[in-house]
């Protein structure tokens, strides 16, 4: 019998990644997803595959499903700043009352359940690289805190549940990610450059362009999830890669995919941006043997190919 994922976000960029994955993987794989951020177009070539089953719910509402399923991946929530201070009440709901939902589905269908935590729980961090068992620098009252805080409560949900009920709960934290299915409008880095680039705009740098960030190609990501997902441990992980760029650097490399007129205007750094992110992965390395293997140069490739033919 083939066995059932549960993929909440999964018109998200991350959860329509994971669907196409699994469905190779010949799982069954059911989908949930409210359309807040996710965007169906995502998941619309799975509409004839039979193993796909799709709904459009919240789930911060109450989940009947009559299906069993196996696996739960817990991935809704807002992602970017641009969508978390665009939508702050539903993102400190779907860490809340979204996650508790999740983990009662789980509980009744006896289901491992992984849930998506996220490098902004390190906050602005104080050590570097960050480890897992490093607590952060998070400011609570901050623009941000609505998804640091929603991801720190998701952790804690979470690993009550775990301990209560004894259920095989994992907890991924998953660095910077990027890839093909990302928006054009997400806010984040690398999809602004490159649609910057690619109209020829400005690119835009909040700060002086030196914090530095660590960019895992989507492939990896979902790989390193899987991973997860099958294994026996649970405790949080890191998921990322943990090469280290500068944004400026980051711009030269698009600059190299695609010379253009585009100069570089800085502009003011919003409260609290973290002016470092890079994970420790020794514990993905040594108990998922994963690390990724996707060159940041060839995930760019194709990120900006995937861009250019969406114009």
């Amino acid at each position: 019998m083939k066995k059932t994922v549960l993929i909440t976000g999964a018109a998200g960029f991350i959860g329509s990644h994971l669907c196409d994955f699994l469905l190779n993987k010949d799982y069954k794989v059911i989908g949930l997803d409210n359309l807040l951020t996710g965007d169906y177009k995502n998941i619309k070539n799975f509409e004839n595959n039979k193993d796909f089953t799709f709904y459009k719910k919240d789930v911060c509402l109450k989940i009947n499903l009559e299906e069993k399923v196996n696996y739960i991946l817990h991935l809704a929530s807002p992602a970017s700043p641009f969508d978390y201070l665009k939508y702050p009440i539903q993102t400190l709901k779907v860490g809340s009352n979204g996650t508790e939902n999740i983990l009662e589905l789980g509980r009744i269908n006896k289901a491992v359940v992984l849930v998506a935590s996220t490098s902004e729980i390190y906050g602005d961090p104080l050590v570097h690289p960050q480890p897992e068992h490093y607590f952060g620098n998070v400011n609570p009252v901050g623009p941000r805190s609505v998804y640091d805080e929603a991801k720190r409560y998701l952790e804690a949900i979470s690993t009550a549940y775990k301990n209560k009920y004894s259920m095989d709960i994992k907890i991924v934290r998953i660095f910077n990610t990027y890839g093909p299915k990302m928006r054009k409008n997400d806010g984040r880095a690398i999809p602004t450059f490159i649609n910057q680039s690619i109209t020829n705009k400005n690119f835009t740098v909040f700060g002086n362009g030196e914090q530095t960030r660590s960019f895992c190609y989507i492939d990896d990501t979902v790989r390193g999830i899987y991973k997860l997902m099958l294994s026996s441990y649970q405790d949080p992980i890191n998921i990322g890669n943990p090469r280290e760029n500068t944004l400026l650097e980051i711009i030269e490399l698009i600059k190299k995919i695609n010379p253009s007129n585009s100069k570089i205007e800085f502009k003011p750094l919003p409260e609290d941006d973290p002016k470092m992110r890079k994970p420790d992965i020794k514990l993905a390395n040594s108990i998922l043997n994963w690390s990724p293997k996707i060159k940041l140069e060839d995930g760019l490739k194709n990120t900006f190919n995937y861009f250019l033919n969406s114009f």
